[in-house]
């Protein structure tokens, strides 16, 4: 499974819900929260209904996430009793600001799972967590509470708003303190969690330079795919995010040496140099991210 890209789509709107089956991105996150207006959110559930009636899911239909909204609005039951039994592959939940939120959550659609006759834990869950003050301060709680829990993503666009800052990137184009310690947090909590870490958006969407310098460091400290805005954003996503085939063979070398070595293997040898356990888990996430499963190679 990969998670290199991840389109935002209006879920009120028919143009775009039309494009989604022919998208090159790997997850389409169909949203019901910040691109609907409060007056079109039941008139976007049905869209999202009629959507999901009409689609030929098929291996090369990108992964389906429905972003709900938020548990203080008081609309986040009716977008899962709208959602859960058309069955996405994940619910994405936006502004979480605490383990106790991801119970809440998955609970919830664990009892629609049983009412539409759904496998238990087969819809999984994806949560935003550092929209809020609330989600930073509360970070070390996330992890381990649900193992439905599937990616943790960061925006910084609701935390500006939250904290009540005029910006969240300085004058050269910098993340401010504030917003590198969110994603610098979101790093950390996904991996002591064991999923994956989604960069945030990056909003300037004709700017194609910058998306790509911002991928490039978010490959670099270990993000997993990165959320994108604007269909256009999403090639520069995957090439950022697609390791080059000299790295996959050498993580398939790395992982058919431990593999021959056996369970007990510790540190062995490539090329002359040492290679141990670390590498070898980032040699699984590498052949992860080129589309691969470790496991079957």
């Amino acid at each position: 499974m990969m998670l290199r890209s991840l389109l935002f789509v209006p879920a009120d709107s028919e143009k775009k819900l039309a494009k989604v089956a022919d998208s090159a991105a790997d997850a389409v996150i169909l949203d019901l929260e910040d691109s609907v207006s409060a007056a079109r959110k039941a008139e976007a559930r049905l869209m999202l209904a009629d959507f999901f009636g009409s689609l030929e899911r098929t291996e090369k239909t990108p992964r389906l996430i429905v972003r709900v909204n938020a548990l203080d609005t008081g609309l986040t039951d009716d977008d899962l009793k709208s959602v859960v039994p058309l069955v996405p592959d994940a619910i994405l939940l936006p502004k979480a600001g605490n383990g106790a939120d991801l119970q809440d959550m998955s609970a919830r659609i664990a009892v629609l799972e049983a009412e539409s006759d759904i496998e238990d834990g087969l819809i999984k869950l994806h949560a935003l967590m550092t929209e809020t003050a609330g989600g930073l301060l509360n970070a070390a709680t996330f992890s381990g509470k649900t193992s439905r829990l599937e990616a943790l993503a960061w925006g910084g666009e609701d935390l500006a708003a939250a904290i009540g800052a005029s910006s969240n990137r300085n004058e050269t184009g910098a993340y401010t303190d504030v917003f590198r310690l969110a994603r610098s947090l979101t790093l950390l909590t996904a991996a002591d969690a064991g999923v994956d870490a989604i960069d945030t958006v990056f909003t300037n969407y004709k700017d194609e330079d910058g998306l790509k310098r911002e991928c490039e460091a978010a490959v670099r400290d270990g993000f997993s795919g990165k959320m994108a805005i604007h269909p256009a954003q999403v090639p520069v996503i995957n090439a950022a995010f697609t390791p080059p085939p000299g790295d996959v063979e050498r993580a398939k070398t790395i992982i058919q040496l431990f593999e021959d070595a056996g369970p007990d293997a510790g540190v062995l040898s490539l090329d002359g140099k040492m290679i141990d356990r670390p590498h070898l888990r980032q040699a699984e996430r590498i052949v992860r991210r080129a589309g691969l499963d470790p496991k079957s190679l």
